[in-house]
């Protein structure tokens, strides 16, 4: 009767609890949700570097065309560090704000010139990760880059909003 004690209670410890197979399967379940999930992490902190660099370039792009229609021209700034400097006339005449860093959000300087007649600022993004998070590049005409549009191979951009063509009276 002993014997039979010791066997049950002896069953009942093997049967308790998870075999190390299934520890096994659950660790690596587990470990492919969490490198899911650090992709997407990733990837979504990429998508927030580039809107901010959108928008710092686009306060400055901002503050050029403001100061074109006030003047009739754009001042003649060699670089992104002259547009935002305390003597800037943008930053005198409070075309932009104080806080716009010389660095765009991947620790890259932002470029940029203005001329009496055209202006290019330019972010080069993070370019080792491809067409959608490469270049944003604006000018007082168009602006290639913008988040959420991809550029192409071919220079084209692609996925931006589509543009109507206007309707004309049938005659």
């Amino acid at each position: 009767m002993k014997a039979e004690k010791t066997t049950n209670r002896f069953k009942k410890l093997t049967q308790a609890g998870f075999s190390l197979m299934e520890l096994m399967i659950a660790l690596t379940i587990v470990g492919i949700m969490a490198v899911v999930g650090l992709n997407v992490l990733r990837n979504q902190t990429d998508d927030a570097r580039r809107i901010k660099a959108f928008d710092q370039m686009r306060q400055v792009q901002n503050g050029l065309a403001e100061h074109y229609m006030r003047y009739g021209y754009y001042p003649e700034l060699g670089s992104w560090e002259a547009m935002i400097s305390a003597s800037s006339p943008l930053l005198l005449k409070n075309f932009i704000p104080v806080n716009i860093p010389v660095n765009d959000p991947w620790g890259q300087p932002f470029e940029g010139k203005s001329e009496k007649t055209k202006f290019e600022l330019k972010c080069l993004g993070r370019p080792d990760k491809g067409p959608e998070l490469g270049p944003i590049i604006m000018n007082q005409d168009r602006t290639i880059g913008a988040p959420g549009e991809v550029q192409a191979d071919d220079g084209n951009q692609r996925g931006a909003p589509a543009t109507a063509e206007p309707e004309t009276a049938p005659q």
